[in-house]
């Protein structure tokens, strides 16, 4: 029997006496053997938005990074997600970064993880994939493996192996914690890139939408290079952002000085800022993901207003529990008649104006 939310909350809250990668681990562990919540969420019609030709029943996503398997992906989308992504998922198994990789700032509500693309490969994420019952809209999030060669082939076998098992991929090469993976942030890297998995994904029966997730530490002609890019090869979306290897100077925890991807409350200025930026660099020309820092509906709204179409969150869950879901879609529509929008993607963006 499924909890009811305050319950899953009252655990979630438990869940942080225990080492954070174990709580993880049992969090998901627990979803995927049908022990999350299965809240009747009454989602207001005015959220759903089509980006990329995939229609989303609200732009509320769960990131990738929590359920880097496929193993709760159908428990994800029972809390309310408009849709989950899951990875990053690489080629061939490997373990990642070694313990302890993943600390809770509580005083700042950040977390900083160093994982390191940990996951169980491609083949037995596939498997995962196909043996679910296909419903909602979910994505799969692309990595390289530590020691590969050949980064573009990595992609590419993502895109083949993972085809119709999902609604759109994310080449991801912002992660902090791989070596070398920012670098392909580069225009030429990054076209050739692109190009590569955007034919793999084109010579397939079933199109597949393209996102491309970035850092939020970029240079401003690295953000030039990155939206020429983006426009050139005709990528379907772009997720504003990944974690940050800046430590603003107000936080508080023992743990700021750990190393790793910066995810939480102190991302959010920054990347909201980054997708602002975007907006106006890509003209909406290309749809915009936002994440970071989401914590409430405020926030997500105000993800919207720099840009966003959809908006992930992840962290924020770790703090406030799994009934944070429903309040930000309850909520929500409570913005739009503020500002006397008919529908989301009328305030798409309408901050920057």
């Amino acid at each position: 029997m499924r909890p009811p939310l305050f319950l899953a909350d009252l655990g979630a809250r438990a869940m942080r006496m225990l080492d954070p990668e174990d709580a993880h681990r049992l969090t998901v562990k627990a979803m995927a053997r049908g022990f999350g919540p299965k809240p009747r969420i009454p989602v207001d019609p005015r959220l759903a938005v089509s980006v990329a030709g995939v229609d989303f029943p609200n732009p509320l996503g769960l990131a990738a990074g929590f359920d880097k398997n496929a193993e709760a992906v159908d428990a994800a989308l029972d809390l309310g997600f408009g849709f989950a992504e899951i990875g990053a998922v690489t080629p061939r198994p490997q373990p990642g970064n070694p313990r302890p990789r993943v600390f809770r700032l509580v005083e700042d509500l950040a977390v900083i993880n160093r994982y390191g693309f940990n996951n169980d490969g491609l083949e037995a994420v596939s498997a995962r994939l196909e043996a679910r019952r296909a419903r909602g809209i979910v994505g799969a999030n692309l990595g390289v493996n530590k020691d590969s060669k050949d980064p573009i082939a990595d992609y590419v076998s993502g895109v083949r192996r993972l085809a119709g098992l999902v609604q759109f991929y994310t080449v991801n090469v912002s992660s902090p914690n791989t070596p070398g993976l920012r670098a392909l942030q580069s225009r030429q890297a990054l076209e050739q890139i692109l190009r590569a998995v955007i034919a793999a994904r084109d010579a397939l029966s079933q199109r597949t939408a393209v996102f491309l997730k970035i850092a939020p530490d970029l240079a401003d002609a690295d953000k030039t290079d990155i939206a020429d890019a983006a426009r050139a090869c005709g990528v379907d979306g772009l997720i504003i952002s990944n974690t940050t290897i800046a430590r603003p100077a107000d936080l508080r925890s023992a743990y700021a000085g750990e190393k790793g991807g910066l995810s939480g409350a102190p991302l959010f200025a920054p990347s909201t800022a980054l997708l602002g930026e975007f907006h106006k660099a890509l003209g909406g020309s290309v749809p915009l993901i936002g994440v970071g820092g989401v914590s409430s509906a405020r926030d997500a709204y105000k993800k919207i207003l720099a840009g966003a179409s959809l908006v992930q969150l992840y962290t924020a869950l770790i703090y406030q529990g799994p009934s944070l879901v429903a309040r930000i879609l309850t909520e929500l529509p409570d913005f739009l008649d503020a500002d006397g929008f008919a529908h989301l993607r009328e305030a798409v963006g309408s901050g920057a104006r």
